[in-house]
């Protein structure tokens, strides 16, 4: 730009600031086409935001391919005025993937570590499920359009345990299942900056982060309403048709 127009580069980077201009920093983003939007919006809302008695609402989810790292060298540990130190080359020890399911009500999660994430694995999670809950109550569990949780098998499983009830967030729109915001803290807690010597490693310092989450659980608050969040998705979708 300095080039192109025949100024300091100094001088570009004044107007930059000045304007609050950030041309190295780019954000992804994606507005979901999905013709039942708005419906399954409300569908999913309406689950955080009203109280269901007898029942239990899950946001369920699988965080899949965890990889089992191993640092090359020891890092060093924080003192006074230096953070830590970890190299930037790991050995890897293969992965493991974490199914999850946050209570939405309480904060607990029931977690559960497999080495995939088919529908065999996601049958067995329902079962797990199925078996820590009290057997009374209703449940509801918000997912994802992932296959795996469409498959016959899966469908002949709920219709044998009517007290399961699914419902899927419109395509696009993982922002819309809490248990998103559940996995991006374990993976900043415990897991970015773990050392792993193997799998079994992993799944242990899994397993001591749900036992600590769970001895002392915090529920994410939703709070955002469907026709707020409808009004900036429209906003979003006028703004992208004036680009073409």
């Amino acid at each position: 730009m300095a080039e192109q127009v025949g100024i300091s580069r100094m001088a570009v980077h004044g107007i930059w600031r000045e304007h609050k201009l950030k041309p190295h920093q780019v954000k992804g983003f994606k507005v979901s086409n999905d013709p039942l939007f708005a419906e399954k919006l409300r569908d999913v809302v309406g689950l955080y935001l009203t109280h269901r008695r007898r029942a239990i609402v899950f946001s369920v989810d699988e965080k899949s391919q965890i990889q089992a790292l191993d640092r090359s060298q020891p890092g060093l540990p924080m003192k006074p005025g230096k953070c830590g130190t970890m190299t930037h080359d790991y050995k890897r020890h293969g992965t493991t993937t974490l199914f999850a399911a946050l209570d939405v009500q309480t904060g607990t999660v029931i977690g559960q570590c497999q080495p995939r994430h088919r529908h065999d694995e996601f049958l067995k999670f329902l079962k797990t499920i199925d078996r820590r809950t009290d057997k009374t109550l209703a449940l509801h569990l918000i997912v994802d359009n992932y296959a795996t949780h469409k498959h016959a098998e899966v469908k002949d499983w709920l219709a044998q345990h009517p007290r399961f009830h699914l419902h899927f967030t419109p395509t696009s729109a993982s922002w819309l299942n809490l248990v998103e915001r559940f996995f991006r803290d374990i993976t900043e807690e415990r897991i970015r900056r773990g050392v792993f010597h193997s799998v079994d490693d992993l799944k242990t310092a899994i397993q001591e982060y749900l036992d600590h989450r769970n001895s002392n659980p915090k529920p994410y608050h939703w709070t955002a309403k469907p026709e707020t969040i409808l009004a900036k998705v429209d906003k979003a979708k006028d703004m992208l048709r004036t680009l073409h």
